[in-house]
């Protein structure tokens, strides 16, 4: 079996493409919407089919891209009967499988983290995708949409662990850079669910855990209740560039693509001049035009080439390129994280001393 996993750093959510590499058919589990670019490039580039997009449960820290993979690829949407979801192609519950090819999943329901949780296990019970209910050396948080800790601590001992201890827990997030684990690690050193530590002892600690409200929860579950479609649907796709709408609605093109084609673009960036010429300097040649000005001065923006926006997260150049848009410009994007990101990527900037 073709096996992929991918990560998206904004949510540190892991999506995973599974495929039959004889038929081609592929299936998708939790892909995140502003990642759909770059998952939708990868199965086209394997020569994939894609038949599903498989969630493991509602989430409230990112929107799911499966409406989109089924409105662009034709895809079927698989979530949890229990998820409270009505927008799903198939409802599944404990015990039904999902084919593709000659590969199939087994669904497990685990609820806990929420009502709806499930976890795929492959035919041979060498994988098991678990999504928030059992992460590396931790486990989901059960404060809010249904949870229990109580049940979640069942649902790991009775349908995780009971699995061979040869078989790899890929999880829904991780935090710390850790890509996947065991049945058997988890079940000897997970400090909340493993060794000696007892039912008692498991809701003791997710009472006392503390943890702020999701940043995302408010935006993301009725989101992805719906599957991740938007209120507003945008019909019309840039040719331009591997442009992708983020579910804000933003216009958002990666740091690496502009890299490449810097020539063929005009980068404007709206930060302040002190920014410009700051620690985090800039983009080699990008005209400086702080957002307050921008309204004014649209006309010194030129409209022969495809305009890259940017500022020092993303947030301010999402503002402008949204100016731009409603003034006309076909083709704007904002460069998705800004030059901390454009940074991060090892990127050249100049810097002025």
């Amino acid at each position: 079996m073709l096996f992929r996993q991918l990560f998206d750093p904004r949510s540190s959510t892991f999506t995973y493409l599974l495929a039959d590499e004889d038929s081609r058919e592929a299936v998708l589990i939790d892909p995140v919407f502003e990642e759909h670019t770059r998952d939708a490039a990868l199965i086209r580039e394997l020569g994939l089919t894609l038949r599903y997009t498989l969630e493991t449960h509602v989430h409230a820290d990112h929107v799911t891209a499966a409406w989109l993979f089924k409105r662009r690829h034709g895809s079927r949407i698989v979530v949890s009967r229990a998820s409270g979801a009505t927008c799903a192609d198939r409802l599944v519950d404990d015990g039904d499988r999902i084919r593709f090819g000659r590969e199939e999943l087994e669904v497990r329901a685990t609820p806990g983290h929420t009502a709806g949780c499930v976890t795929y296990v492959t035919a041979d019970q060498s994988m098991a995708f678990t999504g928030d209910a059992l992460l590396i050396r931790a486990a989901g948080r059960t404060d809010f949409q249904g949870g229990d800790a109580r049940r979640l601590y069942r649902s790991v001992h009775e349908r995780i662990f009971t699995l061979p201890d040869r078989c790899a827990i890929y999880p829904g997030h991780d935090y710390r850079g850790r890509t996947s684990s065991s049945v058997a690690e988890e079940r000897a050193w997970n400090p909340r669910l493993g060794g000696d530590r007892s039912e008692s002892d498991f809701v003791g600690t997710m009472a006392h855990l503390g943890l702020p409200h999701p940043r995302q929860i408010d935006v993301a579950v009725p989101s992805n209740l719906r599957c991740g479609q938007p209120a507003v649907v945008q019909d019309e796709e840039p040719t331009w560039g591997p442009v992708s709408r983020s579910y804000g609605g933003v216009l958002e093109i990666d740091a690496d693509w502009v890299h490449e084609h810097r020539g063929a673009l005009h980068v404007v960036d709206v930060r302040e001049p002190a920014e410009y010429d700051g620690e985090l300097g800039h983009i080699a040649g990008a005209a400086l035009v702080p957002l307050g000005e921008l309204r004014t001065r649209l006309d010194e923006i030129p409209r022969d080439r495809p305009v890259v926006m940017v500022c020092r997260s993303g947030a301010r150049s999402a503002q402008a390129t949204a100016i731009l848009e409603a003034a006309g410009f076909e083709r704007v994007a904002n460069l998705r994280g800004g030059m901390i990101r454009w940074r991060g990527l090892g990127l050249p900037a100049e810097i002025s001393r």
